[in-house]
């Protein structure tokens, strides 16, 4: 009797929640049980559903977008899950100064379930790698990530999810470049910073044997670091200074034979950076006796040399080296190409996104930080819905006060319009089409209107991949979803152009905070909003301050600060552990 009981409870809910008698209809009951029908859809899916079922969230990734996202998810209304190969979170900005021994790589990590724990609902995390992605059945397809094999082998399973929110990061991108898989170093985790620690002493080590000859000596000291970005550049420096701050004092007789080589194939390093940064960055390098080779580009690496390909002459050059680190950006990993291949993006470098972060051509999938890129819509697409939303009166022309309901929601849905009007130093929208005219008039035709946006689309840029990105993403999406019930019912989005009423969430926004660039030798370049460039000890100061401020934890920044004060006092640890 209880099950019958709970069956009507379950169903006068339901009835409770759409209001009219009509929706209801009891076709006949017995003492066993009954039968319902319902008239409309919302009634069944709550009855169906019943009160209180959460929509199950799976998060794909544990980086800088998938914890910002976990870290702002305030609304119980989910079922978290985590699926990640690795069970902590890394503060990558700091992962080139593990690499000498400036900072433990221990200090710079989180395990994932600490930060899960201080949830107010329950979150689930499996360590397994995700292989597959089923858009269509809503599932993924995972393996755990033993990779000693020490409990009996990988595990599969599968996960059903009702979103799917995928923040997997990306790979190395090698260019296809022969010998750079099996030789060279990467740096995208927390292994490879310890590994490339271990290499340097390795390298320290066997040139210190005195069986070595004199060649292979000068060939196991040289350093070589392919790619001159941001962290291509921060690496040289900190090998810099570990091997003249603390090696040099204990390998005294080998430490003129250390070379460090910095290729890079553009003509400047640090290209995403202001042009004074390129130069001074350049100089302290020269200075530093860092051998920068800018239009090199890497064509082989062998097991004991590196071929380039100088841009301008043609000329092919072998280079022999005893460490390599590959740092030439990023690419797809295979799980994302393969599932770019069944939703219809197979012919895109990366996963495309709306401004709202929701994959393209796939429902109730998002993706954030480096695995995904937002396309954002262009102006001239929706050009002639947007002169009709502003022409209530379908005259077919307008003045500048028509355009004063839609010109807040054309600059909000098509940011590059601002971007362009603060290129043109144009203050107003209305100075805008005003510019667009030609003549007095205080008509606009729809051909005038075209004229004055046809070259704002040439602003749209694709963000970068960086970690602030990830992370602001992170946080917008969890904003999104803290606030779902409230925005289905009071959208606060911009308005539709080739719809009715407004969308539900703001599109996101990137804003820029401002980057570094740490030279070594206590100084740093900072590029900050404003254009303000400040260069030297003092942003090393500014750098340790923001660093410390970004760390995941107070665990973390306890951490990180005790090693700095560690290697103020004792320097560097060189011990190959």
């Amino acid at each position: 009797m209880r099950g019958y009981y709970t069956f009507f409870e379950r169903a006068l809910r339901a009835f409770n929640d759409h209001s009219t008698v009509s929706q209801l209809l009891v076709i006949s009951s017995v003492s066993g049980g009954g039968l319902l029908a319902f008239s409309d859809a919302k009634a069944f899916q709550s009855y169906a559903e019943g009160d209180g079922k959460k929509k199950k969230v799976v998060v794909l990734g544990n980086g800088w977008a998938g914890v910002s996202f976990l870290k702002n998810l305030k609304s119980s209304s989910y079922d978290v899950h985590i699926v990640s190969p690795r069970n902590y979170f890394a503060f990558t900005p700091l992962l080139p100064s593990v690499t000498n021994g400036t900072v433990e790589g221990r200090s710079i990590v989180e395990p994932i379930r600490n930060i899960a724990k201080k949830k107010p609902f329950g979150v689930e995390f499996k360590e397994a790698e995700c292989y597959k992605i089923d858009p269509a059945q809503k599932k993924i397809y995972c393996r755990s990530t033993d990779q000693g094999n020490t409990l009996g082998g990988n595990e599969e399973f599968t996960m059903d999810y009702d979103v799917l929110i995928v923040a997997m990061g990306a790979k190395s991108n090698t260019f296809n470049t022969p010998g750079v898989e099996e030789h060279a170093h990467f740096l995208k985790e927390i292994e490879d910073a310890q590994n490339i620690r271990r290499s340097i002493i390795d390298c320290y080590e066997r040139a210190s044997l005195p069986s070595i000859s004199e060649e292979e000596r000068k060939r196991i000291m040289h350093f070589v670091v392919v790619g001159g970005g941001p962290t291509g550049v921060e690496y040289a420096a900190e090998l810099h200074d570990f091997a003249h701050d603390d090696l040099a004092k204990l390998y005294p007789s080998i430490k003129d034979y250390l070379r460090i080589t910095l290729l890079e194939a553009g003509d400047h390093i640090l290209n995403m950076f202001d042009s004074r940064i390129t130069k001074f960055a350049t100089e302290k390098f020269v200075r530093d006796g860092i051998d920068v080779k800018t239009g090199s580009m890497v064509v082989k690496v062998s097991d004991k040399h590196i071929s380039t390909k100088e841009i301008k002459t043609g000329q092919t050059v072998s280079i022999p080296y005893g460490m390599v680190l590959w740092s030439t950006g990023i690419a797809t990993r295979p799980v994302i190409m393969d599932f770019m291949k069944q939703i219809g993006q197979g012919n895109r470098r990366v996963l495309a996104t709306d401004e709202w972060l929701r994959v393209e051509g796939c429902d109730g999938v998002y993706a954030l930080g480096d695995c995904a890129t937002i396309n954002q819509r262009k102006v001239m697409e929706d050009i002639a819905v947007i002169f009709s939303k502003a022409d209530k009166n379908n005259s077919g022309t307008l003045d500048l006060k028509d355009f004063k309901d839609v010109v807040d929601h054309i600059s909000e849905r098509y940011p590059q319009v601002q971007i362009y009007m603060e290129k043109k130093k144009l203050k107003t929208f209305d100075a805008l089409l005003k510019s667009a005219q030609g003549n007095d008039s205080k008509q606009i035709d729809i051909e005038t209107f075209k004229n004055a946006l046809h070259e704002v689309d040439s602003q749209m840029k694709n963000l970068p991949a960086t970690a602030q990105v990830a992370a602001q993403q992170g946080e917008y999406l969890a904003n999104c979803f803290n606030r779902m019930e409230q925005c289905e019912k009071y959208p606060e989005g911009p308005m539709r152009f080739r719809g009715i009423g407004r969308h539900r969430f703001h599109p996101f926004r990137y804003k820029h905070f401002g980057q570094f660039a740490p030279l070594g030798g206590e100084q740093t370049a900072a590029q900050l909003p404003g254009d303000w460039i400040s260069v030297g000890y003092s942003t090393q100061w500014l750098w340790y301050a923001v660093y410390t401020s970004k760390l995941v934890s107070w665990r973390t920044r306890v951490l990180v600060v005790s090693d700095w004060l560690r290697r103020s006092i004792f320097g560097r640890d060189s011990s190959r552990i």
